[in-house]
């Protein structure tokens, strides 16, 4: 069944997230080794500023994101309804007043063209084909990075997770992102997982 594959050309990962899983990325876990502190301190949001949580699933990160950062606007983008319903349902239960759901491809979507000054690519490089990672690009302001944070095709004993073969190493991302024009910089290693930014390629 690949009704969807054009618009995966270029991605590592074969099929797109099945939004029945969307229960694991409220996984408290995911906390433990990948820690909200930790991505907002690197993610480093000018005051007041703008983020787009690209691909944000459910909304966790963009929700703990919220709790840390009050005074940034955090628009959590995906292209699939049902993880945006379930965000919102979230939101009604809990509310984060400046976390906005957003829905890829709709007027909403476009209207943050070159709004935001950071942009969080999480667990989301190895799905997106290149017309998404343009998109992204789109999002940035002239001075806007992106976080790129995946799965590490390198970490060792990798108990969780895609498979190894639908991911990258930190170095692969880089090269796939730089062969596109993109500026990379900076250098992190978690648990399971890579983290670098990324500055959008010169129009």
């Amino acid at each position: 069944m690949h009704m969807h594959h054009s618009d995966r050309e270029g991605a590592k990962q074969p099929e797109r997230f099945d939004p029945r899983r969307a229960a694991g990325l409220e996984d408290p876990a995911r906390f433990a080794y990948l820690p909200a502190e930790e991505i907002a301190g690197m993610l480093d949001i000018p005051r007041g500023g703008v983020l787009v949580d690209f691909g944000a699933g459910t909304g966790a990160y963009a929700r703990a994101l919220a709790r840390l950062r009050p005074d940034a606007s955090i628009f959590a983008l995906d292209e699939l309804p049902p993880m945006l319903a379930f965000l919102r349902e979230r939101l009604s239960v809990d509310p984060a007043p400046s976390v906005a759901p957003v829905l890829a491809g709709t007027p909403q979507a476009e209207a943050l063209r070159g709004r935001a000054d950071r942009v969080l690519a999480l667990n989301v490089l190895h799905e997106l084909g290149d017309a998404a990672l343009d998109e992204l690009a789109r999002l940035l302001k002239p001075d806007g990075r992106a976080l790129f944070i995946d799965w590490n095709a390198d970490a060792v004993e990798r108990p969780i997770g895609p498979p190894k073969d639908h991911v990258y190493s930190p170095a692969q991302a880089k090269q796939r992102l730089q062969a596109r024009g993109w500026r990379t910089d900076g250098d992190r290693l978690f648990n399971y997982h890579y983290a670098f930014f990324a500055s959008r390629p010169p129009r």
